[in-house]
C-alpha cells in the first residue's frame, strides 16, 4: 500500500472535485492524489451503455486526444468485466502482430485464483502497462463505468489495494453524478426557455394572423396549443405540411398561420379545394392552360401554381384528386416544374405546399386510389387536427367568438347573451360537423332569436333534452327491391331524387350529403353538375 492513507487524501480529493463540475477538467489532479494511495502511471474512468454493449472513455490522466470527444467502443472480451465488482491483471505482457494483443494472468471478485487471459483491447491506453485493477463504478443501484489503475510495474496489484481504491472510484461516480445533474438541470432550463419563446412565436402568429386575413386560431385546450406549436414549429422551414383531421376541424386556419410564419409570408397565399372540381377543371386550374388547350380555351391562363409563386399553396381535400392529376402534381413535388395545359415550356414552381384531407389516405393507397409516392411526398411533416368533441373546453370559447362575430353582421347588433341551458346543449353535442357546424349553428341561432338571448329553442336541435346530444342517425336502410313495374324505372330520374333528398337532409352540407349517398365530395359534384342542382 502507499505511504499515504485514504482518509488523507480524501480531503484534498473533495476539494479537487469541488473545483469544476466537469471531471474532465480535474482528472490528471485526482491521478496525482490517488497515486499517493494507489500507485499507477495512468489512471482511467469510461461509461457503459445503459444495454451494456459499448463503452466510452470519459478522462484519463494522460489525456493525448487534447479533450476532443472519444468514440465508443464495442465491449467484447472484457464484457464478463461489468458483472464482477473488480478484477487484477498483472505480469501483462504484448504480444507480436499487427494489432494489439496482450496475455498475462488475471483475478476477479468471482475467481480469486489466477488464471491466463490472451485479449484483443480495443482501446489503446492498454498497451505498455503490465499490470492493472479495474474497478466496476456503480450508481443508483446500476452499472456506470469503471475505473481503471494501469502500471508499467509486472505485479503492482493486489487484492489488498481494493478497498482503498474503491473509496477513489465512490468519489470520481458521485462527482460524476452531480455533473450529470446539473447537465440535466441545464437541459431542462433551455427546454423551459425554448418553451416560453415558441409560445410566444405562437401568441405572436395568431394576432398577425388576425390583424392581417382575419382568422383567428382560438383555443386553450392541450391539443389545440400541440397543433398550433407543431405549426409554428414547421412554419419557418420550407418543408410540405400535411394537415389531416375531419371536415370543419380548422385546416385552413392553421395553413394560414403556418404561411404567416414563414419566409414566404409576404408572397401570395392561394387555396384549392381539390373536391369542388372535376378532373379536367382541376387540372387547368391547379397548372393553367395556353391558348387554344381546349375547347373555349381562348386566352393563355395562369394556374394556381403560378399565382402563388413566391407564395403558399394550400391544396384542401387533397385525397381527392384523380389519379392522373397525382402523377403530374408528384412532378411538381420532386423536380418543381410542371407545364401549362397545352404548352411546351416548363415553368418552375417556386411555391411553398401545405395539403389538407379529411381521408384516411393509409387506407386509400391500399385501395389503390391514392398514390404512394405521392402520399411520402406530402406526409414530410404531419399535423393532426382533432375533432371538436376532444376539445371540449374549446367550446364555449368558440361558442363567444361566433357571437360577437356573427352578431352584428346578421342582426344588426351584438346577441343579448346565451342562457346556461343552451349553454349545456352546446357543450353535450358531439358536433360531428366541428367548428365549421358550431359556426352555423350560431348564425341559425341568432336569426331566430332576433337579437334577444339565445336558448335551446333557438338551436337546431331544439326539440332534444336541453342535456343530452341528438341520438345519431340510424344506420342507412338496404333498399327494398320488389317486382320491377312493366313499363320499367328511369334510373336517372332516381338518382336525381336521391341526390336531392340527400341534399336537404343535410341542410345544404355537400360533405354530409356526401356520406350520406356513399360518395366521394367530387363525385357528388359531378352529380350536382349533370342535374344542373349546382
Amino acid at each position: 500500500m502507499g505511504a499515504t492513507s485514504t482518509e488523507e487524501i480524501f480531503g484534498p480529493l473533495l476539494n479537487v472535485l469541488a473545483q469544476s463540475l466537469d471531471v474532465r477538467e480535474v482528472f490528471a489532479q485526482i491521478s496525482a492524489l490517488a497515486r499517493q494511495t494507489v500507485p499507477h502511471d495512468r489512471l482511467v474512468f469510461g461509461l457503459i451503455s445503459e444495454d451494456r454493449e459499448r463503452y466510452r472513455i470519459l478522462a484519463h490522466s494522460e489525456d493525448e486526444s487534447g479533450g476532443a470527444a472519444l468514440p465508443e467502443i464495442r465491449l467484447q472480451a472484457s464484457r464478463q468485466l461489468v458483472e464482477e465488482d473488480w478484477a487484477l491483471a498483472h505480469h501483462v505482457r504484448t504480444l507480436p502482430g499487427k494489432s494489439l494483443r496482450l496475455e498475462g494472468t488475471t483475478r476477479t471478485s468471482s475467481r480469486p485464483a489466477d488464471e491466463p487471459f490472451e485479449w484483443r483491447p480495443a482501446g489503446m491506453h492498454w498497451a505498455g502497462h503490465e499490470s492493472w485493477m479495474r474497478l466496476t463504478v456503480r450508481l443508483r443501484g446500476g452499472v456506470l463505468g469503471f475505473i481503471i489503475f494501469l502500471s508499467r510495474a509486472p505485479d503492482q496489484y493486489a487484492e489488498a489495494l481494493v478497498p482503498p481504491a474503491r473509496r477513489i472510484a465512490d468519489l470520481v461516480a458521485l462527482a460524476f453524478a452531480h455533473e450529470r445533474l446539473a447537465e440535466e438541470a441545464r437541459r431542462r432550463a433551455e427546454a423551459q426557455q425554448r418553451a416560453v419563446r415558441l409560445e410566444a412565436r405562437v401568441a405572436r402568429l395568431t394576432a398577425e394572423l388576425e390583424a392581417a386575413e382575419g382568422h383567428r386560431a382560438i383555443g386553450m385546450s392541450r391539443a389545440w396549443r400541440e397543433v398550433l406549436t407543431q405549426a409554428a414549429k414547421v412554419a419557418p422551414a420550407e418543408t410540405t405540411v400535411l394537415l389531416t383531421g375531419e371536415s370543419g376541424t380548422g385546416k385552413e386556419v392553421v395553413a394560414h398561420l403556418i404561411h404567416r410564419g414563414s419566409r414566404r409570408a409576404e408572397g401570395p397565399f392561394v387555396a384549392l379545394n381539390c373536391a369542388a372540381l372535376p378532373e379536367a377543371l382541376l387540372e387547368s386550374e391547379l397548372f393553367g392552360y395556353e391558348k387554344g388547350a381546349f375547347t373555349g380555351a381562348v386566352s393563355a391562363r395562369a394556374g394556381r401554381l403560378e399565382q402563388a409563386a413566391g407564395g403558399t399553396l394550400f391544396l384542401d381535400e387533397v385525397g381527392e384528386m384523380s389519379p392522373a392529376v397525382q402523377a403530374k402534381f408528384l412532378r411538381v413535388l420532386q423536380e418543381r416544374e410542371f407545364q401549362r395545359l397545352g404548352g411546351t415550356r416548363t415553368l418552375k414552381a417556386d411555391v411553398r405546399v401545405i395539403a389538407a384531407t379529411n381521408r384516411d389516405l393509409k387506407a386509400a393507397m391500399t385501395q389503390g386510389t391514392f398514390r404512394e409516392d405521392l402520399y411520402y411526398r406530402l406526409h414530410v411533416f404531419a399535423i393532426h387536427l382533432p375533432p371538436l368533441r376532444e376539445r371540449q373546453e374549446d367550446i364555449l370559447p368558440l361558442l363567444e367568438h361566433f357571437l360577437n362575430q356573427l352578431g352584428p353582421v346578421v342582426t344588426g347588433r351584438p346577441a343579448a347573451g346565451i342562457s346556461p341551458e343552451a349553454r349545456e346543449q352546446f357543450l353535450a353535442y358531439a358536433w360531428p360537423g366541428n367548428v365549421r357546424e358550431l359556426r352555423n349553428a350560431v348564425e341559425r341561432a341568432l336569426i331566430l332569436c332576433e337579437g334577444g338571448l339565445l336558448n335551446p329553442e333557438h338551436l337546431p336541435w331544439h326539440a332534444e333534452s336541453a342535456r343530452s346530444a341528438p341520438p345519431p342517425s340510424p344506420a342507412a336502410a338496404p333498399p327494398i327491391v320488389g317486382d320491377f313495374p312493366a313499363h320499367g324505372v328511369d334510373l336517372e330520374a332516381m338518382e336525381r331524387t336521391l341526390v336531392e333528398g340527400a341534399l336537404k337532409q343535410a341542410g345544404q352540407n355537400k360533405s354530409k350529403a356526401a356520406q350520406l349517398l356513399g360518395l366521394s365530395r367530387s363525385k357528388l359534384y359531378t352529380l350536382m353538375e349533370h342535374f344542373r342542382l349546382a
